[in-house]
């Protein structure tokens, strides 16, 4: 079996080189790579002194972008585009990672490990392929019979389960060995339960640091610089941009929903002629995920879907089809395949409201013109010229590294992947676009992400600083309302200091407490205090509380009992995940990696242009 794996396994990799060189050569040949300095034997990155290609995080990217784009049955915008670079290149660090604490375990994969995992432990594929299905369940059987068959290996199958195997046995063995020792003992479970099931109500006082920017006044540059040293981890921030935003509605108007309707009430004739359903939608739906399959939506309660389109479907019976149905997406065409108790099986084709072929030449003209005059210019003068000819409006939008970029409601394609994607400060980008508008946006500035400097996040720092300052101020008065509250009530504490109380509802020691906030050191004293003792001035980071347990309520050591084996299953699964993840996380933390990915990037940008 194993010798087939092989003898398939060698067209494979013939075929992977061919793709690789010639889809190298044609990026050569065709100047996609911008007359840049990226070759084959350019490297993104170095981990732990193993190199990584940069052509092979390009195609391994590629590969994954092809098959997200199958999944969804449409192109990738740049900001999916740039997750997707992300993901690819996080995988080949961690493959590295992973290779790397092999050989320092000495951990191997033998030829009888692949043999007896690929006949007892398909793959999650395998086992939901409906080729392999009977009565609705994995037939070992049938799957073992295909994998004996000229067709396992003429089709490759055995050589991509022998890499498949190669890679995840080892990855088994060491995970095992990471979280080998992972046991949840009864009193951590009965502890666990207690955390999400114990709870109290209470009563309290709090001092808030409202004054901290008068503190802020008094706040030293050597007090500052010492906090910042000691605290870097408060001081990193992801990567942030700001720019300039101008667009072009592509907007449709009452005539273009007129329009849209038409051609909806046509489709849905056709289908009332005798045309199939599923026919229909895979030929003029314009949602094409739902459309390459029939139309089919699937099968749910009420309240999957805007409330227009769930309100029409629910008036229909098992096999009517509507008539066109009009929502913030367009017009539907929605057809009932089943109806199960509350739930419908359900198929739609959509026709979007798009502007007409006269409005669009109009908007496209304009959109055109905007590109002309500064589309790709690297001087901010271009973008602002051409703004004022035009009369456009121009907003200024902050963006996020790794989040996409959004103007009011409406998020802006591709404006965030653009932005930190090597650009310039002053440069403009392409034109970008979606159904409702054209963009163009130009860079204004740029943070990169990782730990700040001082001196971009020295107002942070000292307003840290100052709202500590002013809670030590405050300790005074919280420790003589305390005093009153122990000897006279809370109420008559919370008068003397001039302040209201605040009551909560039942919580638990995970949940969040308006006004209190989350696992801190509040919510936890509220569960350590008898009920009706008052604390002492109990301190968290924002706020001085002074509180009083008004109910408890603990947990049914019964309930526990009868669903502790289950719990047990949980909460080990989820400790031996925690304990993988921490150890890969730990492996990044120690290892040396150098990412060229921006420096690579800025110059194949300066290349090109």
């Amino acid at each position: 079996m194993l010798q087939d794996m092989r003898s398939a396994a060698k067209y494979i990799w013939i075929f992977i080189f061919v793709a690789f060189v010639g889809g190298f050569l044609l990026a050569e040949t065709s100047g996609l790579l911008g007359r840049s300095p990226v070759t084959t034997s350019t490297i993104v990155a170095t981990v732990n002194g193993e190199d990584i290609p940069y052509m092979v995080w390009a195609n391994s990217s590629a590969s994954l972008a092809q098959q997200q784009e199958q999944q969804q049955g449409r192109g990738l915008t740049m900001d999916e585009r740039a997750q997707v670079d992300e993901q690819a290149y996080n995988q080949l660090v961690n493959d590295v990672l992973l290779r790397q604490e092999y050989e320092k375990r000495g951990i191997r994969v033998t030829d009888d490990e692949v043999i007896q995992s690929a006949q007892y432990s398909p793959p999650p594929q395998f086992r939901q392929n409906p080729e392999f299905l009977t009565d609705g369940q994995f037939d070992m059987a049938k799957y073992r019979r295909f994998l004996a068959s000229p067709a396992a290996r003429q089709q490759g199958v055995l050589a991509q389960l022998e890499a498949f195997y190669r890679s995840e046995i080892p990855k088994e063995k060491l995970f095992t060995q990471v979280a080998a020792d992972a046991y949840v003992s009864d009193a951590r479970l009965w502890q666990m339960w207690q955390d999400r099931n114990d709870s109290v109500s209470v009563t309290f006082l709090s001092f808030l640091a409202t004054d901290a920017e008068t503190f802020a006044k008094s706040v030293t540059d050597a007090e500052i610089s010492a906090y910042y040293a000691a605290h870097p981890k408060e001081f990193e921030r992801s990567g942030r941009a700001v720019l300039s935003l101008v667009t072009v509605s592509r907007a449709a108007n009452a005539a273009d929903s007129a329009d849209a309707l038409k051609r909806a009430q046509t489709l849905h004739a056709e289908i009332v002629k005798g045309a199939k359903f599923e026919d229909v939608a895979r030929r003029a739906s314009d949602d094409t995920v739902s459309g390459a399959n029939g139309g089919d939506l699937g099968k749910g309660p009420k309240g999957r879907f805007v409330k227009e389109f769930d309100d029409a479907a629910f008036k229909l019976r098992a096999g009517d089809v509507s008539a066109p149905v009009r929502t913030s997406f367009g017009w539907h065409i929605i057809k009932v395949d089943a109806r199960t108790g509350d739930s419908l099986s359900l198929r739609h084709i959509l026709v979007k409201v798009r502007q007409s072929d006269s409005s669009a030449v109009v908007t496209d003209r304009k959109a055109d013109e905007l590109a002309k005059s500064a589309a790709g210019a690297l001087e901010a003068s271009k973008f602002d010229a051409a703004v004022k000819a035009m009369g456009l409006l121009v907003s200024q939008i902050v963006v996020q590294e790794g989040q996409p970029a959004r103007y009011l409601t409406q998020q802006v394609p591709n404006a965030s992947a653009w932005a930190f994607s090597g650009a310039r400060v002053g440069e403009s980008s392409d034109l970008f676009d979606d159904d409702s508008y054209y963009y163009l946006v130009r860079l204004d500035s740029l943070r990169q992400g990782g730990l700040q400097p001082l001196d971009v996040v020295k107002n942070d720092v000292r307003g840290t600083i100052a709202t500590q300052k002013s809670l030590d101020a405050k300790m005074a008065d919280a420790k003589k309302a305390a005093t009153i509250a122990g000897a006279s009530g809370l109420e008559a504490a919370a008068k003397a200091a001039g302040r209201s109380l605040q009551v909560t509802g039942l919580f638990t020691r995970v949940g969040f407490v308006m006004g209190m906030g989350q696992l801190n050191q509040a919510v936890g004293a509220s569960f350590a205090l008898p009920v009706g003792v008052v604390s002492a001035p109990v301190r968290t980071n924002e706020a001085i509380f002074v509180l009083r347990v008004d109910k408890k309520i603990v947990s049914d050591r019964a309930k526990f009992d009868v669903q502790k084996v289950t719990q047990r299953e949980q909460a080990m699964q989820s400790m031996r995940d925690s304990r993988v993840q921490a150890f890969l996380g730990a492996l990044r933390k120690d290892a040396k990696i150098e990412d060229r990915r921006k420096k690579i990037q800025a110059s194949l940008r300066r290349q090109a242009s």
